[in-house]
This record gives C-alpha cells, structure tokens and sequence, in this order.
C-alpha cells in the first residue's frame, strides 16, 4: 500500500553511498533497486519499498484543501521538483511497526533530500521537525489520523464524523452519526481511543459490546450493514466517502451515542477559575517540600512525582489554555523539568512524551503516585516528611 509522499525541490536522488551510509545499522538491511530510481529498506520484518519519481507524477490523490498542514509545509510542496513514493504492507501483528519503519526510513531520507511528508491516507502534511517528534516521541493517534465532520441532515444532530488515516494500520476508518456541534470534542477523544487500540491490534470485535476506558458500552458494525439503519440521509452525501468502515452504534445497533459520549464531555468541562487559583495556592505552599523530596527519593524508590501546569494552545488560531500534568524529571534554577503524561487535547504543540520546562510559580497543582497508584493527600503530606529511603 502507498502511504507516504516525500516531496522534494531536490530534483534527483542523493548518492548512492549517501544513502548507504545513512541506513547503514545492523537493524537494517538497505538495498538499491536496479534502476537507481529508489530501494527497498527492511528491518524488524517489515518492508518499505521506496520509488522516486519526477515532478510530472499527480501531487496529491485529493483535493488539496482536504488536506492540513502548515503555510511552511504547503509553500514547500508548491516548490517539488521530485517526489519518493514509500509503500509498506500494512497490518501484521503489531500493526504500528511497518508504519514506524516508513516514518524512520523518511526521517533518514530527509536528511540526505530536505522535503515535506505527505500522508496520503489521513490527508496530513509534516514538515522534518514533525517526523522527528512523531519518531522519537510517544505515540499519539492524531499524528496519523484525520476526523472529518461533515453535516448531513437538519435538526440538532445533523453530524457525521469519520475518521481517515486507518489503513495504514490494515484497519477500516471509523465513523459515527447524529453528533451535534456540542459533542465534537467528546467523539474525538473517543475516536481517538478507539483508533488507538485498533492501531496496536487491540481493537474490540465486530458486533460485540464493547467498554470504553469510562464503561459505557457500545458496539462496531460494518459501514454497510449500519448505513442501512439510517434515515433521512441522502445516498450521494458518501460520495467519496464509498470505502469500508466501521460504525460506532449502541449495544442496539442504534445510531445514538448521547449516553457514551456523556463521560468525555466532562472532560471538556471548564474547571471554574476560583478552584484553579485555590489549587495554585495549595500548590505553590507544598512545592518546596514537595520538590526537596522529589530529590531525596531513593534509586529504586517506586514514586513518580507529578506537577500540573498551564500550556498555550492555539487550535482554529484561538489561544486556549490547557492544564497538563508532567512527570518530574529534574529541578533547573526556578523551573521544574518533566515529561508530559498526556499531549495537549486541541492540538499536538504539546506531545505526549515531550519534555518541558515549567517556571515554578506556574504549578498549580501536584501529584504523587506509587507503582501507578495515585496516594491521597494524608499519604503525600507523610511521604514529603520521610527522610531518604536507605
């Protein structure tokens, strides 16, 4: 399958030694094609067929403005004078694995041919600094996959939000219908989840009920068996839409998703001003015994300390604050030092796994948990006044 489009002002391929020795590791076993027009990388047994072609080759499978990326990357596109086309056998046992094996053999690639990557599948450009981050970070769905809204009937729920990006994964995309404006950001962050699993292999049987991570249930029928069931919806509005997925429906088989989605509206729930300035408070008065036995904790003391603070997002070119939690790593002179525990929820400035430093007087709030349990505040004021484990 065609994944990826490396674009590039470069109008022939880099040296065949250059290339050679970029992908020169006993993990990987580089081999040139016949033609001098592209190779083939293998490792981990997956396989990534690499082909160059010239500037005459169609830039993109769809309309351009489906597509998002930034300025930069676009501007860049514009400029291609040749294009690497990367293909790989999708799915396997660990289905992110040929995927990662693709992102690694472009993020080699482009340091030998400066370019933009094109995701052909979830209609996504990623500039060199994107593919690095997407390669060394942690995983997070949303670098791999599109959610398309599109309004289909009149009324309060006239949405239909479908994902793009799965195949990649040798999964279908997923869709669910009769979403109103109100519930996008809750049926992302379920997508987001479901798509998550299903792209490690670990996605939930067709025509089973299924938990979420907050226990409502809910059930994936194929696209053309749940389509059936629908009413009031106009046949061409699929129109380019006609390939396989996977719809969200309940236990049921109902196209009625108010009561799963309820849970993840509360995450999006703005948390009142007065309790953030009153955490911000409690938390700046513990911080300083709180960081004195962050440093005082043993080798293989079992803790993990947390500290929460707010980060700039800017979706739709909005600024919108979010409060996330990172895992301290180290104290700098008036900052904390961490790993995010989870990226951003508007956009992915801030990854998952990405390391940042925080101004002190920014905690608001803190944690501490022990072999993944969370300690209550009792446990955490008497672990701060323990000396260090022997």
């Amino acid at each position: 399958m065609e994944v990826y489009l490396l674009a590039t002002e470069l109008a022939g391929p880099p040296p065949l030694e250059a290339l050679r020795a970029a992908f020169a590791t006993d993990e990987v076993e580089f081999s040139p094609h016949a033609d001098g027009e592209g190779f083939t990388v293998k490792a981990d047994g997956s396989e990534v067929r690499v082909v160059l072609d010239g500037p005459d080759v169609p830039r993109l499978e769809a309309n351009p403005a489906q597509y998002s990326g930034s300025p930069e990357a676009f501007a860049r596109l514009g400029k291609a004078q040749a294009f690497y086309r990367l293909t790989l056998e999708p799915g396997g046992a660990q289905p992110t694995l040929p995927v990662f094996e693709a992102l690694w053999t472009v993020r080699t690639l482009m340091e030998q041919v400066p370019g933009v990557l094109v995701d052909l599948s979830a209609f996504k450009l990623h500039e060199p600094e994107d593919v690095v981050e997407i390669t060394e970070l942690d995983f997070d769905i949303r670098d791999h996959l599109h959610l398309h809204a599109v309004e289909l009937t009149e009324g309060d729920t006239p949405l239909w939000v479908h994902s793009h990006g799965m195949e990649k994964f040798g999964a279908r995309d997923v869709e669910v219908f009769h979403l109103a404006e109100a519930d996008l950001l809750a049926a992302e962050s379920f997508l987001n989840e479901l798509c998550t699993d299903m792209a490690f292999g670990q996605g939930p049987p067709v025509r089973s009920e299924m938990a979420t991570s907050e226990g409502q249930t809910f059930t994936l029928v194929p696209s053309e068996e749940a389509r059936a069931n629908l009413l009031g919806v106009p046949l061409d509005s699929f129109e380019g839409h006609e390939g396989l997925f996977l719809t969200v429906v309940s236990p049921l088989g109902r196209h009625n998703t108010s009561e799963l989605l309820a849970t993840y509206r509360e995450r999006f729930a703005k948390e009142p001003e007065e309790q953030t300035q009153a955490m911000h408070r409690e938390a700046q008065a513990l911080l300083p015994a709180f960081l004195a036995r962050f440093q005082r904790k043993g080798l293989m003391e079992p803790l993990t300390f947390l500290v929460r603070a707010p980060f700039d997002t800017h979706p739709d070119g909005e600024t919108v604050v979010e409060q996330l939690w990172l895992e301290v790593v180290t104290r700098d002179e008036g900052s904390v030092v961490g790993k995010l525990v989870d990226g951003a929820v508007h956009t992915t400035e801030w990854r998952k796994g990405a390391h940042v430093e925080v101004e002190e007087k920014q905690v608001n709030a803190l944690a501490i948990t022990r072999e993944g349990r969370a300690l209550d505040e009792k446990e955490i004021r008497a672990l701060m006044d323990a000396e260090r484990p022997m």
